[in-house]
């Protein structure tokens, strides 16, 4: 099978950080540092999280068209989460000209001179058969954070969040994609989890999602193979049935009592295709950055590395995978 490099990588806005961790000035090609960090990644197919597109504090870059081009990738779309500009604790000012809700940018939108955005992409070499797109609400409370450039700890409000999913033309037929950023308020990233997976229930396996959940160890796998758990409602119908099939046989001199058992959803099929600490990219202690499939034999899957980049407080998550 030919052997796919796909990779995840929460941005920070393109944010240039020093060996340290402390923040770096934007330089006078804004894009310049991510387009060298997506360059050396060198991905087929690459989940971006915390994009901005048009905003003032990255140079007006639009980041998603940057690493597109910087990657070679065939297509690509950004999911905007938010319109609006950033502010300190505050979270986001909206932008009162912009589109309420979710609006997906893709190569047709460049210098459309859009209003500024913030949000996830999803980008690849490989033709798509299917795009779609969702937000999700944010939490309704926020949580006391770790900020770059800041000491202690800082009140943030929860955001909205994208998800992207594609179907992606492989060697050996269809597969799907998700690229996601998840709340940071916990229950309600795995919530957000558990309805990714139901929202690509009707796309072709085999899966992988990818992105900066927000959670660590094995609950997103955990998260991920009760929800699918969860939809097998077939066995169930087919219980039904055998029940119906039952009560209409005629009576037998001696009948023999039988128990039809519902089957038993058995958590299983996801696996991590990489487990590497993440986070911060200075000193990766935690791995908030998961790369997650089912149908993807283990034997498939190749090296995994979480390379230091010049930009962003996480590394980007790269595994190969044969498809």
């Amino acid at each position: 099978m030919s052997q796919l490099r796909i990779a995840t990588f929460n941005l920070l806005h393109g944010q240039p950080l020093a060996p340290d961790g402390a923040p770096r000035p934007y330089p006078a090609d804004a894009g310049g540092p991510l387009a060298e960090a997506v360059t050396a990644l060198d991905a087929d197919v690459l989940a971006l999280q915390e994009v901005d597109r048009h905003q003032s504090r990255s140079g007006g870059t639009d980041q998603a068209a940057v690493a597109a081009k910087a990657m070679g990738a065939a297509d690509w779309r950004f999911a905007a989460a938010l319109h609006g500009r950033p502010a300190p604790v505050a979270g986001w000012v909206p932008e009162p000209s912009a589109p309420g809700g979710l609006r997906v940018y893709g190569p047709g939108d460049v210098g459309d001179g859009a209003v500024p955005s913030y949000g996830t992409a999803l980008l690849t070499r490989l033709p798509v058969r299917h795009w779609r797109a969702r937000r999700f609400a944010p939490a309704p409370f926020g949580l006391p954070l770790r900020v770059a450039g800041r000491r202690g700890l800082t009140p943030v409000p929860d955001e909205p969040r994208a998800a992207l999913a594609a179907v992606l033309e492989g060697e050996h037929g269809p597969f799907t994609v998700v690229a996601a950023h998840l709340s940071f308020v916990p229950g309600w990233n795995m919530a957000q989890l558990a309805g990714i997976r139901r929202w690509i229930a009707d796309l072709p396996q085999p899966y992988l999602v990818l992105g900066d959940f927000n959670l660590i160890g094995a609950v997103p796998r955990t998260v991920l193979g009760g929800a699918t758990a969860l939809e097998r409602t077939a066995p169930r119908a087919r219980v039904r049935e055998l029940r119906a099939a039952r009560r209409a046989r005629p009576a037998l001199a001696e009948p023999r009592r039988r128990r039809v058992r519902e089957p038993r959803a058995r958590l299983q099929g996801w696996h991590d295709l990489a487990r590497t600490p993440t986070y911060p990219s200075h000193r990766p202690a935690v791995q908030f950055d998961h790369v997650l499939a089912i149908g993807v034999p283990r034997a498939a899957v190749g090296p995994a590395a979480a390379p230091r980049a010049a930009v962003s407080d996480h590394r980007p998550l790269l595994v190969e995978v044969g498809l």
